[in-house]
């Protein structure tokens, strides 16, 4: 049961550097019914001493949660296991948020008809000049799913917005994978089971690009995160299908890194894990069919 409007959560990792910032921008909000939830996924830095220093203060309710290096997708889902908040607000350990996010974030969810079909809501970043992050949406609200968004109306960038806990907790990240696993496999199933996230046109997040977070080593490391990947070009030939007539480029770019990923995990002496194996047989076609161009781009 909740027992607070909000938890904002931040997985961190020796970011006893970038840490502060977020501790102000969560100082100078708004609305103040909400905790601070930060999982130490095993810092060596000067964290847990930071930490201490701002719970000393007691100017925010802050609970420090550690836990032995396991990754950012087991820190995430130990941050949701123990969220009291009714929404989650997933907030990086380098990032800050617009003094009125929060309260903007919840007044629109309490404005919404039928919450719980909702997975949450999502609005926009901005960087520190306050350029656009990526696309805004084509209308300034719209209730539709994940998919539908990046799919039929092809809206690309870093977005960013609050989470329904209750809907969350249902679809952990999967911890049984080693790397990198993208966030868009979880943020899929969610839309496939049904939920609806409200887009609205409003900045919430003011985004620090930096090279060593996980999606950008996700994309440059390929090789080292190749089951991961392989997934997320799975979920997309195969899972789906149904939006393949909305960008069927994208669809074939996904077809050639699956074969890509294939190549790789034979390489590393793996073969495809059967979560990963291919089920409709429109995607099995795309696979073959792209075979070749992924043996000439990857040799």
């Amino acid at each position: 049961m909740s027992t607070l409007p909000i938890t904002v959560m931040t997985p961190t990792y020796n970011r006893a550097h970038t840490l502060p910032r977020v501790y102000e921008s969560l100082l100078a909000q708004h609305f103040r019914d909400f905790e601070w939830l930060i999982v130490d996924d095993g810092s060596t830095d000067d964290t847990r001493a930071l930490v201490e220093g701002w719970q000393a203060e007691a100017k925010l309710t802050i609970r420090y949660l550690w836990q032995t290096n396991q990754h950012k997708k087991a820190a995430f889902n130990h941050g949701v296991r123990e969220a009291q908040g009714e929404l989650l607000v997933a907030l990086d350990s380098d990032d800050t948020i617009l003094p009125d996010a929060l309260a903007h974030m919840w007044t629109t969810w309490q404005q919404l008809d039928n919450r719980e079909r909702f997975i949450g809501i999502t609005g926009l970043c901005a960087k520190p000049n306050g350029e656009i992050v990526g696309d805004p949406y084509p209308q300034d609200v719209m209730d539709l799913s994940a998919i539908d968004m990046y799919f039929k109306y092809k809206v690309r960038g870093e977005k960013f917005g609050c989470l329904n806990t209750a809907v969350l907790k249902q679809f952990p990240f999967p911890e049984n994978i080693p790397g990198f696993v993208p966030e868009s496999l979880v943020w899929r199933k969610i839309a496939r089971a049904g939920y609806n996230t409200l887009f609205i046109n409003h900045v919430y997040r003011t985004y620090y690009d930096s090279d060593d977070s996980l999606s950008h080593e996700g994309h440059t490391q390929g090789n080292k995160h190749a089951l991961g990947l392989l997934w997320l070009a799975k979920d997309m030939v195969n899972d789906c299908m149904p939006w393949f007539k909305y960008q069927p480029k994208e669809f074939i770019k996904a077809a050639i890194r699956y074969n890509r990923f294939k190549r790789v995990l034979a390489k590393q002496g793996q073969g495809v894990p059967e979560w990963g194996q291919l089920t409709d047989w429109k995607a099995k076609l795309l696979v073959a069919l792209t075979a070749p161009i992924a043996r000439v781009m990857y040799r």
